[in-house]
């Protein structure tokens, strides 16, 4: 699971508006024909014709978060519009870059994510977990990619996009299950002409991450019946390394004076050794601490605790290099008397490679004595002896039990290289039923298979058995003693493999009844059923389920599938339009009942009910209430138990002895020896190992979401528009880790409830060595229905579009957009126990090892457009406000990260109607990220909040014949 601690539970803005005539986000949609930028601006939204009841440019449309048909693009629910000249201006190929800068969204997995990785990029809506965010492509349900049934955005062709439509609030009324924080619906473009093809290119301003791309897409009639696209694509993103910036070169600790000092990792390339045994260290380097550090071969002295560490950073990549292809293509065709068959298909080969520092060898080993003394100077090797002769357990056997701690950096970095093959077919066919219902009905299959190939990863056994003479000895005593032999000898190639598979039948019905007769639309109608399979299985070699591998996660197989049917129905009812006081009166509800296969959820339902009133045509008041469910996934549920490396911060480590004697207590009855109380327990290591796995016992997540909002839309002030909307939503028995995860279980046990018989704290028993570091038997966290998550907060639009009584190329009037759209986050918090419901962990304005990605109270992006002629110049001011540090019981060196502003600049032009280019740069003014010491995620800073390529510029080119 992701950190939300915030990570565990869910597992966890900027979009420019655009430009030409219409801002690229709209709360309600708005056209994307490039050629309305010349129309007067008082008739260039489309839903103000409506209104007026001019239809030219209308049709009939279904509004992401519906399915009935209608005439008008406004909704119950708010719907933020990104349309395709987004992706233009900010040089974006891969639709994560400009989703992830959404105020709605807080980043997910992405192109900075390698500790920990996989390839992939996820949309996390709200903050409240990418599990829980919807992702459709043309309405329709897109491919997932693992066994926690998440879409990869990497496989939806940024180039062939028309717009992407977000909704906020569960929808699985309309959508079924996964639709708790909201959807996100990708819509393709269908009107392709010929012929296009088009490039990137985008550098940083260090001369480095190259990324580079090239299009095609055909598309063109089926004589006078039907219309088909299909398309290709090929991107390659290099890598950064962490070694390439400044601010993330040296891994940073905090010195605990309020400042920072090198930090990293405790286990060595040199090696070093920690004596657990109870023998006489008096006279020897292990005497202080129990600590040695090897400083030359064969040669060990007393290790100085945070002077003695690797520093990790420079070997991990900053930005993970990804190669794509992808292929595809859409078709409709009349068979006779207005059915139209349709299909899709579409097939992405994804490659993207992670990759660490070289292996960290730790646990106790059983090492020879003898053997080792071969490698030993005679110094060292007779303070072994000592300790041998005077232990009261296995006294001169030979054997010494030491807790080895060794970087083998003579493999090189490890590396894990995933490959994904991903397709999906989709066949249906719509038409009329009489004059006033049609009908719809599909058919999909998608299937995706990951191959990952892991290398630099050590045997434990082959290890273990090179120390206590049962193969042929190795040396790690020193830096760069292991030789090419001995590396062959250790060393293990892994091997995992995923499949997931999902199939859709859905059958729907949509048609109009009768109206009012108060000027409005007739009472529309949807209904239908629906059938999902879902599967999903992870696949390890033997090496990786037995443990053996040290370097990556060893895991357990994972296998499941199950299925549900479904009812849905939808009525839309417009009562008045265009009346005194009631220049629009609406009303909406939807149902649906959903039957599972899983033993803990069979059935459930879900529903939702909206309302619009205008009471006058300037000024429109929504609102909508939804119920929502999300089934346990296939991870979730058959998860094999797997070891992760959550970043954490133990209560138990330098204590002040008898500050506070309850937690004395604790810290003992949990495994501190009395004698190691107020000592450095986590030996510089800010990572610990658990255990993670599902649970087939799960209940399904229910959530109730509000939203409430207005549109203003002046006509006294032409080209002027406003929303404002509130959204609520708590989403009760959450599935996450146990405890909320690691990191929060120990400030719940160990600071909070400060019960040994807690089962939050029970969970530590047996998971300290002798010494009482967390380096025992790995704790257990399984995927529970663990609590409660509360989201709450405001979105606010505005849009402005004048003319200007000059230009600047050619002769029509330069036309100004300005743009604006922010998020206020009044909420975002989570309930890791049920038992404990009074533990509420609160991070809005908040950022750490509890809450993990920052969730700033205030987050927007504005844009400026100036379009004359064939030119638009086009300049973003992207905003993060200040988050404080969310662990009260930790003094970090960093307790806040200040306010973060971005700011882009580029340029589009229309060479002719048939050939275009757009260039600019983002981050123009070169803004690094804050440095943060213990509480950072990755690259002393959380990657995916913070820019961290600095300065960067792009250009492309599109062409049509």
């Amino acid at each position: 699971m992701n950190k939300f601690t915030k990570g565990s539970l869910l597992a966890s803005t900027v979009i420019a508006g655009v430009v030409f005539a219409n801002p690229a986000y709209a709360q309600d949609a708005a056209s994307s024909d490039a050629t309305n930028q010349e129309q007067a601006v008082e008739v260039a939204d489309p839903a103000k014709r409506a209104a007026e009841g001019d239809q030219t440019g209308t049709q009939d449309i279904v509004v992401t978060g519906s399915r009935i048909v209608r005439r008008e693009l406004e909704s119950a629910a708010p719907v933020a519009v990104i349309q395709d000249e987004e992706f233009k201006l900010s040089g974006a190929v891969n639709v994560e870059s400009v989703l992830n800068t959404l105020p709605q969204v807080i980043p997910g997995a992405g192109s900075f994510s390698n500790n920990p990785g996989g390839g992939v990029a996820t949309l996390n809506l709200r903050g409240i977990g990418s599990t829980r965010t919807l992702v459709l492509v043309n309405g329709k349900r897109w491919m997932f990619y693992d066994t926690s049934q998440r879409v990869d955005l990497n496989t939806i062709p940024a180039f062939l996009l028309d717009s992407v439509d977000v909704v906020t609030g569960g929808a699985s009324a309309v959508y079924g299950s996964d639709a708790i924080a909201g959807v996100v619906n990708f819509r393709l473009r269908n009107d392709l002409s010929g012929i296009e093809v088009g490039g990137g290119y985008s550098i940083t301003g260090e001369g480095d991450g190259a990324r580079y791309s090239a299009h095609f897409a055909l598309g063109g009639d089926i004589g006078d019946r039907g219309h088909a696209t299909v398309y290709g694509e090929y991107y390659n993103r290099g890598s950064v390394f962490q070694g390439d910036r400044n601010f993330s070169r040296f891994t940073q600790g905090d010195d605990g004076a309020g400042g920072f000092s090198p930090g990293g990792s405790g286990t060595i390339p040199a090696g070093r050794l920690i004596y657990a045994g109870n023998g006489n260290r008096v006279g020897t380097d292990f005497a202080t601490n129990r600590n040695v550090v090897f400083t030359a071969p064969g040669d060990f002295r007393t290790r100085v605790g945070s002077t003695d560490l690797y520093n990790y950073a420079p070997s991990n990549y900053l930005m993970v290099p990804q190669e794509r292809y992808l292929v595809g293509g859409y078709a409709d065709y009349d068979v006779g008397d207005g059915h139209t068959a349709y299909a899709e298909v579409a097939f992405v080969n994804n490659r993207v490679a992670n990759e660490l520092a070289p292996t960290p060898v730790t646990g106790t080993v059983r090492v020879n004595i003898a053997q080792a003394g071969a490698f030993l100077n005679a110094s060292e090797l007779a303070q072994l002896q000592q300790l041998d002769a005077t232990e009261t357990v296995g006294q001169n056997d030979g054997f010494l039990n030491l807790d080895v701690r060794r970087r083998i950096t003579e493999t090189g970095p490890r590396n894990s290289l995933d490959e994904r093959n991903a397709f999906r077919l989709l066949a249906g066919i719509r038409g009329p039923i009489t004059d006033r219902f049609s009908y719809d009905a599909y058919y999909s299959y998608a299937r995706t298979r990951n191959a990952n190939i892991q290398s630099g990863n050590i045997s434990r056994s082959a290890f273990q058995a090179g120390l206590d003479g049962t193969a042929a000895p190795i040396n790690i005593f020193g830096p760069n003693t292991l030789t090419p032999a001995s590396v062959a000898q250790i060393s293990i190639l892994a091997q995992n493999g995923e499949i997931s598979t999902l199939q859709v039948a859905n059958a729907s019905v949509t048609g109009s009844l009768f109206n009012f007769g108060m000027g409005a639309d007739d009472v529309g109608i949807a209904f239908g059923a629906e059938y999902r399979k879902m599967g999903s299985e992870f696949i390890p070699d033997t090496a990786l389920a037995s443990g053996d591998v040290i370097g990556f996660n060893a895991g357990l197989p994972t296998k499941g599938d199950y299925d549900v049917r479904e009812g849905f129905a939808e009525i839309r009812i417009p009562i008045a339009a265009r009346a005194p006081f009631a220049y629009k009166l609406e009303l909406s509800a939807a149902a649906r009942y959903s039957d599972y296969s899983l033993k803990n959820v069979g059935g459930v339902w879900t529903y939702a009910a909206g309302a619009e009133y205008a009471p006058v045509r300037d000024l429109t008041f929504r609102g909508q209430y939804q119920r929502a469910v999300r089934a346990p996934n296939v991870g979730e549920l058959f998860g094999g138990r797997s070891n992760g490396f959550p970043t954490a911060t133990d209560p138990c480590s330098d204590l002040v002895v008898g500050a506070n004697p309850t937690l004395d207590a604790l810290c003992v009855a949990t495994g501190v020896p009395v004698s190691e109380l107020g000592n450095d327990l986590s030996n510089g290591n800010t990572q610990f190992e658990g255990i993670f796995g599902g649970n087939p016992d799960l209940q399904e997540e229910v959530s109730d979401s509000y939203t409430a909002g207005l549109v203003f839309r002046p006509t006294f002030f032409p080209g002027f528009s406003a929303t404002l909307d509130y959204y609520k939503i708590t989403v009760k028995g959450a599935i996450g880790t146990f405890g909320g995860g690691f990191a929060n279980a120990l400030d719940l046990c160990y600071n909070q409830i400060q019960d040994i018989n807690s089962s939050l704290c029970q969970v530590f028993i047996g998971a300290r060595n002798s010494l009482g570091e967390l380096d025992g038997n790995p704790p257990l966290f399984i995927a529970a229905n663990t609590g409660k998550i509360a989201a709450a907060g405001v979105d606010l639009q505005l849009d402005y579009s004048t003319r200007l009584p000059f230009n600047l190329i050619g002769s029509t009037p330069a036309k100004l957009n300005l743009f604006f759209l922010g998020s206020y986050t009044k909420k975002s918090d989570f309930t890791a126990v049920q038992e404990f419901p009074d533990n509420v962990t609160k991070c809005a304005g908040k950022f750490g090892t509890i809450c993990g990605q920052p969730t700033p109270k205030y987050k927007w992006t504005s844009r400026a457009s100036l379009i004359s002629g064939p030119l638009t110049s086009s300049f973003r001011w992207r905003h993060l406000s200040s988050v404080e540090d969310d662990d009260d019981g930790v003094d970090y060196t960093v307790e806040k990260l200040k306010a973060y502003n971005l700011f882009d600049l580029s340029f589009a032009f229309d060479v002719n109607e048939n050939y275009s280019l757009a260039m600019g740069v983002n981050n123009l003014f070169n803004k690094k990220p804050q440095v943060i010491g213990d509480n950072q995620e990755q690259a002393n800073t959380y990657p995916g909040s913070y820019d961290v390529l600095g300065r960067d510029f792009f250009v492309s080119a599109n062409l049509k014949f």
